[in-house]
């Protein structure tokens, strides 16, 4: 098979395309022929040499694909020859043939391309469990997304939207804040214009947010503490301007706050496979009936990694970026 490999930790240029065995299915999976995978910043950071696979996964870079079944192990009986699923990966997207758990596998919602297919599991998956399971956010609460133009950050605010919560977003520009705001975003902040804590501060009367779903970091630390509500919640899920930082934590305790986080890559299957079944019987009716959707920035070729890798480093998109193995 075809696949996409590093020849070594780096940047984009590193991203080559290459020919290798085709994987086979365990008694507890099945094998997909590959027509479209997500790209997530996750993959950039293995490709750098930061993010190794966790143990027996596939080293090929990939998290979400969607395709069709085109083997299944002994122990499966859900899916069969034929079947076109979505399905999340502990790695090994970015070919034309990846295994995936069965349990861990979808079926493609009525009516969607594989390109839209590829762009649900992970930002689903990860949102529900960060934010519907951790730190539990209820209707009529407010929540804030940091990112709100990402994948991630348009599938938050559709789920919380979905779910009847009082919306918030940051984006880094006029664009991406019209975005966030036509998904269900009642304020979209452009943080660099304006101060996200005062202006969500006076949405909220002074009270703050409930729930802030944050991958920034940083400085970002410290202004979640000071916006958060009492008994809020600050769920952190990447740090992309820094894990080590000074904080003030009196606001912590004196507000009753939770300040939690997570991976999903290297959670037990038994674990990622409830969560899958929780996201399908939730959110796939959602799906299916337009309520929320996929926001997809371009479709690459497989070939053309690299400049996918470039532009999701850029930060110049709005939603996922897809791989696409269909000619």
């Amino acid at each position: 098979m075809k696949y996409i490999d590093v020849t070594e930790p780096g940047g984009a240029e590193t991203l080559i395309l290459a020919t290798g065995d085709r994987p086979v299915a365990a008694a507890d999976e099945v094998l997909i022929q590959v027509a479209a995978a997500g790209i997530n910043r996750a993959d950039i950071i293995q490709r750098m040499g930061f993010y190794p696979p966790p143990p027996g996964a596939s080293p090929i870079l990939g998290l979400e694909v969607a395709g069709e079944v085109c083997a299944v192990g002994a122990e499966v009986s859900r899916w069969q020859v034929g079947d076109k699923v979505c399905a999340l990966l502990g790695g090994g997207g970015y070919a034309e043939y990846a295994t995936a758990k069965a349990l861990e596998c979808m079926p493609i919602p009525k009516g969607y391309t594989m390109a839209q297919a590829a762009a649900l599991p992970e930002a689903l998956l990860t949102v529900w469990t960060n934010v519907m399971q951790r730190v539990a956010l209820q209707p009529g609460e407010t929540f804030l997304v940091h990112g709100g133009s990402s994948g991630i950050g348009t599938t938050a605010i559709q789920l919380a939207r979905q779910l009847g919560c009082r919306v918030f977003a940051t984006a880094g520009s006029a664009e991406k804040v019209a975005v966030c705001e036509r998904l269900g975003a009642e304020i979209a902040v452009n943080y660099k214009e304006q101060d996200f804590v005062e202006v969500l501060v006076k949405a909220t009367d002074g009270s703050g947010v409930d729930v802030i779903l944050d991958m920034v970091g940083g400085d970002y630390v410290d202004r979640n503490i000071t916006l958060a509500a009492a008994d809020g919640r600050i769920v952190n899920i990447a740090y992309l301007q820094g894990s080590k930082v000074e904080v003030n934590l009196m606001p912590v305790m004196l507000k009753r706050l939770q300040i939690t986080g997570s991976t999903l890559r290297a959670r037990p299957a038994a674990f990622k496979a409830e969560l899958t079944a929780a996201v399908e019987a939730t959110v796939w009716p959602w799906l299916e009936a337009g309520d929320i959707a996929p926001v997809i920035h371009e479709t690459f070729p497989a070939a053309q990694a690299a400049e996918a890798h470039r532009l999701m480093e850029a930060s110049d998109h709005i939603g996922k970026l897809i791989l696409s193995w269909e000619s």
